[in-house]
């Protein structure tokens, strides 16, 4: 326990009351269950948003399970993220039909746009870069997921025309 102390920041959730209760309450009516460990993470990841590394060592400790074990599940699915996400998502495909489409000078163009890199959430906190493996759509190669949209045959000189709807304010470069 003196471990997880050491690792909390004044903006992690085990550190804010009312989001520790909802932590609480999470592992409290889950951690009879079978396969617990992924109930928790999954309701966590959707009422919290994010899973720290604090919060991974916390869950471990509440349901009797080494933090390998839930650290494994959090860096094995994409689902889960270890730090807060943006208000939007833009995810790029990497499948091999949105790869060998032109997906690479897409990323190019929105670091350019949006001063960012993959995993990075711009300083407004309003968008969030993510990369995936394959989003099932490799006839309408390449894809990029905004939010639940999916947008197809995506070329570098119409990222930003995609993105103005949700970051109004960013420069067409």
């Amino acid at each position: 326990m003196a471990e997880l102390k050491n690792t909390l920041t004044l903006n992690d959730p085990l550190s804010i009351p009312e989001q520790k209760k909802i932590i609480d309450e999470i592992i409290d009516k889950n951690k009879a269950l079978s396969g617990a460990t992924m109930v928790v993470l999954n309701e966590m990841q959707g009422k919290i948003g994010f899973i720290s590394r604090p919060m991974q060592m916390y869950i471990a400790q509440r349901l009797g399970v080494p933090v390998s074990q839930v650290h494994g599940v959090v860096s094995f699915y994409s689902f889960f993220t270890t730090s807060p996400r943006g208000k939007h998502t833009i995810k790029f495909c990497l499948g091999t039909a949105c790869y060998v489409g032109g997906m690479p000078q897409i990323i190019e163009k929105a670091k350019q746009v949006l001063g960012i890199d993959p995993g990075q959430t711009t300083e407004d906190g309003e968008i969030t870069l993510e990369l995936c493996r394959c989003v099932g759509a490799c006839s309408q190669a390449p894809v990029i997921v905004v939010d639940e949209d999916m947008h197809g045959r995506v070329r570098p000189n119409k990222f930003p025309q995609l993105i103005k709807n949700i970051h109004p304010d960013q420069e067409q470069g």
